[in-house]
């Protein structure tokens, strides 16, 4: 079976020496007042975590892909053996009112300490994970928006686990362009909606793990105008509510089947069937693409953090098999009296096993950052720090979610490769983790939809402020550290990076101007620039906690090793993966111009206009 043990060392750097964590959260009333800023407890709270997830999840795993879920000719769907026991005692451990509002039954911790607790669940159990993971997306979009009486009534079941949550958008015809979605609601004269549909790809939309499942539903009123403005949010549970809070007659909503699906079988991905089902608004009529990216933008950030912790994972089973498969021979020796050295010897090996290095510890810095500054954003008692932390939030968000999957995907197939033949029988569990692995590029946005995302609308859109905002945080950096001869090289990369970013941004930006071909150009170099980008913020990361590891080595600080192999680490990643923006800055120049071919060489027949 693999093997995982929580990164917790690599946490409490990140959460105490690079982030200083509890000295920023405890300017926020909201975790003073409820005694959350505590440092020592949100330690205890992690190493609590890491023993559920390493001693419940991860057993699991190969179990929940072997066996998958299983649906029932009534609609009803069985996950896979010994989840809903594990989910039981999630509940039962408090785990899934950890960061909730306490007027709720919550325990109002830092999101940042459940974005580790979520990292560490998608090490062990991607699939598990989902089930809770979709809740607490519906937790958030219906606590920001929904009225004081469906708080009242659902948020409580869904804070305590009692109930599980979904968001349903996707339809068989309409994927990311939601504007074309069928999904009809009609209103009916209690003031409640019946509403008729179908809907695809819904992650957990069925399951035994809890009596009743709140399904945050997209919809269109009759009358409603065409497209992403005539859309509302309606709530709409699997079963309806008694007056006493217990769940009663059965709504119009059913799983019509399950997906077949390459990875992640233990979540039952369904297709849901809404039949004049009852349901509520959420929020206001026309408003539902507004809110629903307060559970799109949560879920994104779960996504990147599946990347993240499958990522992980696969390197750590990587790590431990090349220190003990032998093959070939090395100079100098490490077994004189062996026909063999350990792999983990081979400069190829190293590379592979570096590169899931680097890239997950500066994933895990980014995400913690991230999610410091979503509590930044809900918390902080100044308007102009709230301001200043969402836009970093706005920014960073499509970043997260593809480079991290990316990246997390890459790691999974290069830790499979370190295990050679091995790697692909199903028994030492790499294959799983490719197969995972995968679907974090395509759902909750594609990858490429991220990117048209960050550069249309986060960066061209408000015609580059937040970038400046992000820019000016690390030309600062840099020129406070200029001298620094340990760190000379890195920052010399750096700026020369970020400055190019500012170039290339105005570069497209003038392009996206230049006509009805603006669009395209965009399209075409969406994806190169937010490689581009998530390079320049992971080489920022690096720099400053090479900086910090130099000081505690300098201090005599470093019994462990730890800080050492942070430098070296960070001296990896610019020497090996930063020069990656060398390639993408030539193809980002390259524009759109090698893709706009003619058409009938992919035998199309483009129709022409008043022809």
């Amino acid at each position: 079976m693999p093997v995982y043990k929580a990164p917790l060392r690599d946490v409490k750097f990140l959460m105490h020496e690079l982030l200083d964590a509890p000295a920023q959260l405890a300017k926020m009333p909201f975790y003073a007042e409820n005694d959350t800023a505590d440092g020592d407890l949100m330690n205890q709270v992690l190493e609590e975590a890491a023993r559920f997830v390493e001693g419940e999840l991860l057993p699991l795993n190969a179990v929940g892909d072997q066996e998958g879920c299983t649906r029932h000719d009534d609609g009803s769907v069985t996950t896979p053996t010994g989840f809903k026991a594990a989910y039981n005692k999630y509940r039962a451990a408090g785990w899934t009112a950890l960061d909730a509002d306490p007027a709720f039954g919550g325990q109002g911790m830092p999101h940042l300490i459940s974005n580790v607790l979520v990292e560490m669940m998608n090490s062990t159990n991607v699939a598990w994970s989902m089930y809770p993971g979709l809740s607490h997306g519906a937790y958030s979009a219906l606590h920001a928006v929904g009225s004081e009486e469906l708080k009242a009534i659902y948020l409580p079941k869904i804070v305590s686990g009692e109930w599980t949550g979904t968001m349903c958008l996707t339809e068989p015809h309409a994927g990311t362009d939601l504007g074309i979605i069928r999904t009809k609601a009609t209103a009916n004269a209690d003031g409640s909606y019946a509403i008729s549909g179908t809907k695809i790809f819904i992650s957990a939309g069925e399951h035994d793990l809890t009596p009743n499942i709140v399904h945050l539903v997209l919809a269109r009123l009759e009358g409603s105008p065409e497209g992403t403005k005539g859309i509302s949010l309606f709530l709409v549970p699997k079963f309806l509510v008694n007056e006493d809070g217990s769940p009663g007659e059965r709504n119009g909503v059913v799983c019509g089947s399950i997906e077949h699906k390459m990875g992640i079988h233990g979540n039952a991905t369904a297709l849901l069937n809404f039949d004049g089902a009852t349901g509520y608004l959420v929020g206001e009529i026309n408003k539902g693409m507004n809110h629903m990216f307060i559970m799109m933008n949560a879920a994104r950030l779960g996504t990147g953090l599946q990347g993240l912790g499958i990522g992980e994972t696969a390197y750590q089973n990587a790590l431990a098999y090349a220190k003990d498969r032998t093959q070939m021979r090395h100079e100098p020796r490490v077994n004189p009296g062996e026909n063999a050295d350990p792999i983990i010897v081979h400069p190829d090996v190293r590379r592979m096993l570096l590169t899931g290095k680097a890239y997950t510890e500066a994933g895990r810095a980014m995400a913690m950052w991230l999610a410091l500054s979503i509590d930044t954003e809900h918390h902080h008692p100044d308007e102009a720090a709230r301001k200043e932390a969402a836009d970093l939030v706005a920014l960073l968000t499509p970043i997260a979610k593809a480079f991290m999957t990316d990246n997390g995907f890459n790691i999974a197939v290069q830790s499979q490769q370190v295990f050679g033949g091995h790697g692909y029988i199903r028994e030492w569990g790499m294959e799983q983790y490719v197969r995972d692995a995968r679907i974090g590029q395509i759902y909750e946005g594609t990858n490429g939809i991220q990117a048209l995302d960050l550069l249309g609308r986060k960066v061209l859109m408000d015609g580059g402020k937040k970038l400046q905002k992000l820019a000016t945080i690390l030309q600062t950096f840099i020129e406070e550290n200029e001298g620094e001869d340990d760190l000379a090289a890195m920052l010399d990369q750096l700026g020369k990076a970020a400055n190019q970013l500012g170039s290339l941004t105005m570069v497209v930006g003038q392009k996206a101007m230049s006509g009805p071909e603006g669009a395209d150009e965009v399209n075409a170099v969406a994806v190169d620039y937010l490689r581009f980008f998530g390079h320049v913020v992971y080489g920022y990361l690096w720099a400053r906690m090479a900086k910090i590891a130099h000081a505690k080595i300098a201090a005599g600080q470093d019994r462990d090793g730890f800080y050492l192999a942070k430098v070296q680490t960070a001296q990896f990643y610019f020497a090996k993966l930063f020069p990656e923006t060398k390639a993408l800055a030539a193809t980002i120049k390259a524009g759109n111009e090698s893709l706009a071919v003619d058409d009938r060489m992919f035998g199309l027949e483009r129709a022409l206009v008043g022809a």
